[in-house]
């Protein structure tokens, strides 16, 4: 029994704003030609198929699309319901669908009814169980779970799964599909956090006595145990699975029970490139000229933030769709308490050492200063000539009240002392 497994196709997603709606489109036109090329037996989609609940209308359009080119190959397909599924909605015409060979799971009630496949080798049938994404707190009570979290709730419905397959013929081989975190599995930073309703991590062993177990939900097509994989997603979906080759699993299972898997390359639409640096280098650099057709997450260290940088850098990176700032300078905190390090300084020396800080590697220039001290100067004035009975009122200058500019800077409780203070609290 040939089986190809894919998952986390999250149709209707974009990239940092970018549509991938094409992209996508590609990579199901290759899933369709790999299907027919290397004579699969059955395609299992473990779960997040879509990206929200209520997807858009272009990615239903996909959807549909696709399941009626599986059905016309007449290949079996088995899906999953994800965190990211709605999994009601996308149960809708379950039972129709599977009278067409696309066999969609999302009811946890249904993780120990299999969908049966007649294998073309002596081995028999292959009974496959999917297992929809699980939210302990919503499925406990309906899997019997003794706990409260994640493992509690899958153990239930694995224990479903044999359950039913003691009662089937011996030698009957067994595929899980499940959607889930198992323990030991590497993560990405565009998987969403499943810890609500408990510990999210599951072990393996969860999953012992299966002979094949298609997860999804993880981005990263890697390998718990022979017998546990992850597919992956078949985009990069954020610049942290840059380095994750997007690919979906080949699985041959023996008569016996026997397996070999093989990792298939699905298109890749653009390359990714992390690239960090002044924005002068990245700039001028010739070793960067490799990059200027991917999309870029650009890290600037220039100490001071530069004048319109995304304008000038999609100059030479025309697909630069994220922009971080992480200055490089030297640390200036010496171990003294705020209030220490004013002492002694003025209302005026303190504004420009406030400029200096939050535009690093640029403290204020002289016509700065000036007009620093020609405002500090003007609040001074209005004080001094203010009636003792007039209404209180917010202030931005140094003073508020009779106190003079060396009062403020020696106890550090001036205005422009506790503006600095802000911003370092910030």
């Amino acid at each position: 029994m040939r089986l190809l497994h894919t998952s986390d196709w999250h149709l209707g997603r974009s990239f940092h704003r970018v549509t991938l709606l094409d992209a996508q489109r590609a990579f199901l036109d290759h899933l369709v030609a790999t299907v027919e090329e290397r004579a699969v037996d059955a395609v299992l989609v473990s779960g997040d198929i879509y990206d929200r609940a209520v997807p858009s209308l272009a990615a239903v359009e996909m959807f549909d699309q696709v399941l009626n080119r599986l059905a016309d190959l007449g290949v079996p397909t088995v899906m999953i319901s994800g965190n990211h599924d709605s999994a009601r909605r996308l149960g809708v015409g379950s039972k129709l669908l599977g009278r067409a060979g696309v066999h969609l799971r999302t009811d946890p009630r249904e993780c120990g009814t299999p969908v049966l496949l007649d294998g073309a080798d002596s081995g028999g049938q292959v009974a496959v169980y999917g297992l929809p994404y699980l939210e302990p707190s919503l499925v406990r009570q309906t899997l019997g779970a003794e706990g409260t979290g994640h493992p509690a709730v899958l153990r239930a419905a694995m224990d479903r799964v044999r359950a039913d397959l003691a009662t089937r013929p011996a030698g009957t081989r067994s595929v899980v599909l499940a959607h889930a975190f198992v323990t030991g599995a590497e993560v990405s930073d565009s998987e969403r956090d499943i810890t609500v309703g408990g510990v999210a991590s599951v072990p393996a062993s969860v999953f012992d006595g299966v002979d094949y177990v298609a997860l999804g939900h993880l981005h990263n097509c890697q390998s718990i145990t022979e017998r546990v994989r992850y597919s992956g997603t078949p985009l990069a979906y954020s610049f942290s699975e840059a380095g994750h080759p997007k690919s979906m699993w080949l699985v041959d299972l023996g008569p016996a029970g026997e397996l070999a898997a093989e990792r298939l390359h699905c298109p890749v639409p653009r390359a990714l490139a992390r690239l960090r640096g002044t924005l002068r280098e990245l700039l001028e650099d010739p070793a960067y000229e490799q990059h200027t057709e991917a999309w870029v997450e650009a890290t600037l260290t220039d100490a001071a933030r530069p004048h319109d940088p995304m304008a000038r850098l999609t100059k030479r990176f025309p697909h630069t769709v994220s922009l971080v700032f992480a200055p490089e300078r030297e640390e200036t905190d010496d171990g003294r308490s705020y209030a220490v390090r004013l002492k002694g300084r003025t209302d005026r020396q303190i504004a420009e050492d406030f400029v200096g800080h939050v535009r690093p590697g640029r403290r204020a220039a002289p016509e700065e200063r000036d007009m620093l001290g020609q405002a500090l100067e003007a609040v001074r004035v209005a004080e001094a000539t203010e009636p003792d009975d007039s209404p209180a009122v917010s202030r931005t200058g140094p003073a508020a009240g009779p106190h003079t500019s060396g009062q403020h800077a020696g106890t550090g409780n001036g205005p422009a002392a506790r503006e600095g203070h802000r911003e370092v609290a910030r």
